[in-house]
């Protein structure tokens, strides 16, 4: 093995040093929100193998010191690791270990941190790597959840603004019956409620940590209960409700809470997705298109064609959409290949995982701040629709069938006639008897 040549104007060591040499691949490192999760995780176990009488109170407190730091992210340059590294994360957790034990030595000199022996004391990288992915994850999962309510909220108030509002259905991106402008929102809203009550759940299994198994799962080198302690500490630091994974065999070798998680996240892409579409359908034109909805003007939309305004936060949305849906995929295969006692496949699975959590916490606090809070109607356009439609003929179908009221239909798009025309025209209906059949708002109540 050649001598290693360690950055000295850094606080990582040798196995980092290592780790950066032989492992120099792309441009994806390992996530800052991972690193904070790690030292939450190592300053739980500083204070847990204090209490055990394992670890002396000067070693403790520095332990406890430097993790603060890096929580309050003072350390951050030192944290250079590539996610495409060994697939347990273990340089990860060493260049925790020697980033501690070497800042703790700058702080007080006369206390010689070993990072193996004292920062990963009662640990191995093995338990330790899937647990600060779960802290990460947890974290981060509550900044998505509040995005998702407040898009939520932006679709209850335009509920709320356009309420009464009849506008024409479309199904098959053919013309449908009419409904309430409110009651299509409100499918956008029950859609998030729904994403949100799909991620909510799956908290409950990535809350069920690995920290206690050690190397393989049988927990050698740990104290008795101390995955469950450290657990403790971590939900007196974090307000949370972490507890320890009842089989650490388990916990170590599949990483299924994860892909049921990225699930829900697939979900809640395909639903935005969805949502982003119809927005920039409905707003479509402004003059050839659908042109129902005015989108916020944010940008110029066209550096050729002047006044042009597009649709860009739909598609920075529906961008996101897809890369998520691509990371449920890689994660999926990923967490699939825990061969016997541990899964090696665990830096990938967190950087694709912690990166939908973030585009779509990100994408749709902008979606909401700068499109949807912003829409207003064409009124114009959603009665020029209404009027137009042929599908309130459907509403003909109790009172003269439906055979007939084809007819008419077909009768009233052929000559370009309205539906009240084409019923006189045919003799199947005076113009008072369609106007006693045809009442719009009844129509768009489903009565």
């Amino acid at each position: 093995m050649e001598n290693i040549t360690i950055n000295t104007s850094k606080l990582w060591g040798e196995e980092t040093e290592k780790s950066l040499e032989n492992f120099n691949l792309g441009i994806e490192l390992i996530p800052k929100d991972l690193i904070i999760a790690f030292a939450y995780l190592k300053k739980s176990c500083a204070i847990v193998n204090y209490d055990l009488d394992k670890l002396s109170t000067t070693k403790k407190e520095l332990i406890v010191l430097v993790c603060d730091e890096i929580i309050d992210s003072k350390l951050d340059e030192h944290f250079p690791l590539h996610i495409w590294q060994t697939g347990s994360g273990t340089q990860t957790n060493m260049n925790l270990n020697e980033v501690i034990a070497n800042r703790a030595y700058q702080l007080n000199d006369k206390v010689i941190l070993n990072p193996n022996d004292d920062v990963n004391m009662s640990q191995s990288s093995n338990d330790t790597f899937p647990t600060a992915m779960k802290i990460a994850i947890l974290l981060n999962t509550k900044k998505l959840l509040k995005s998702i309510s407040i898009l939520k909220d932006s679709f209850t108030k335009k509920e709320k603004e356009f309420k009464g509002i009849i506008k024409i259905g479309r199904t098959h991106l053919q013309d449908a019956i009419p409904l309430f402008f409110s009651d299509e929102i409100s499918g956008y809203s029950s859609m998030l409620e729904h994403s949100s009550l799909h991620i909510t759940d799956s908290l409950s299994y990535i809350k069920e940590l690995a920290i206690g198994g050690t190397a393989v799962g049988t927990g050698l080198n740990s104290p008795k209960n101390f995955s469950q302690k450290v657990c403790d500490e971590l939900n007196k630091f974090l307000d949370t409700d972490f507890i320890p994974n009842l089989n650490k065999f388990h916990a170590l070798s599949s990483h299924d809470s994860e892909v049921f998680l990225s699930g829900a996240l697939n979900s809640l892409a395909s639903n935005l997705m969805k949502i982003a579409n119809d927005i920039r359908w409905l707003s479509s034109g402004p003059k050839c298109g659908i042109g129902e909805i005015n989108l916020p003007i944010n940008e110029k939309g066209s550096s050729i064609m002047p006044g042009k305004v597009n649709p860009t936060q739909a598609e920075a949305l529906t961008m996101i959409a897809v890369q998520v849906m691509g990371n449920h995929t890689t994660i999926s295969i990923a967490s699939s290949q825990g061969n016997f006692e541990l899964n090696v496949f665990k830096p990938l699975i967190i950087y694709n995982l912690l990166q939908s959590i973030n585009l779509l916490s990100e994408g749709m606090d902008s979606f909401s701040k700068k499109c949807i809070d912003g829409i207003t109607l064409n009124k114009d356009k959603i009665e020029e629709y209404l009027n137009s439609s042929l599908m309130i003929v459907t509403a003909l179908n109790p009172y003269i069938g439906y055979k007939s009221s084809e007819k008419i239909a077909k009768f009233a798009y052929e000559n370009d006639i309205t539906l009240k025309q084409s019923a006189v025209e045919l003799k199947i209906l005076t113009a008072d008897e369609f106007d006693k059949c045809i009442d719009i708002k009844k129509i768009a109540s489903g009565n």
